[in-house]
């Protein structure tokens, strides 16, 4: 008998969708990166921190990035937070503009678990690195409150 060692992957406490794969998470970094730089709120901010030859590594790093956050591999070994304190001025508009973009690239590309999976780790995240500005700003971090899917 041959058994095929399929691995099932949880994420937060849920089975991974099966059509989450490689591809899919490519396909969202890559068009949410292409929404950014053109957007008239971030598109500046991200165009001015990172050159324009550094593009491919730095969507290559987010594609690492999405991988390991959903489908548990282990190619990013990066520290995403410290890029984004060196950035005066970022602020819960930026955030929410930012969820924005990553909402309607998820919706757009993804069938509707998938999509719910990448913009639920998204709002973690952006809460986290606002909380972490919040503090290294020595700001009151308790006035920091999550951006809400239904907010945006």
């Amino acid at each position: 008998m041959n058994v095929v060692d399929k691995r099932v992957i949880v994420v937060d406490g849920v089975p991974l969708p099966s059509m989450l794969d490689e591809r899919m998470v490519r396909d969202v970094v890559y068009g949410f990166y292409d929404k950014i730089r053109a957007d008239e709120l971030l598109g500046p901010i991200f165009n001015g921190a990172i050159a324009d030859e550094e593009w491919p590594h730095h969507l290559a790093k987010m594609c690492d990035f999405w991988s390991a956050t959903l489908l548990r591999t282990s190619r990013y070994q990066g520290r995403p937070l410290p890029p984004h304190l060196a950035l005066p001025g970022i602020g819960e508009e930026h955030f929410r503009r930012w969820l924005t973009l990553f909402k309607a690239t998820v919706e757009q590309l993804c069938p509707p678990p998938v999509a719910a999976l990448f913009f639920e780790r998204a709002l973690r995240i952006a809460h986290s690195f606002r909380l972490a500005i919040a503090f290294n700003r020595g700001e009151d971090t308790m006035d920091v409150r999550p951006i809400l899917a239904e907010s945006l």
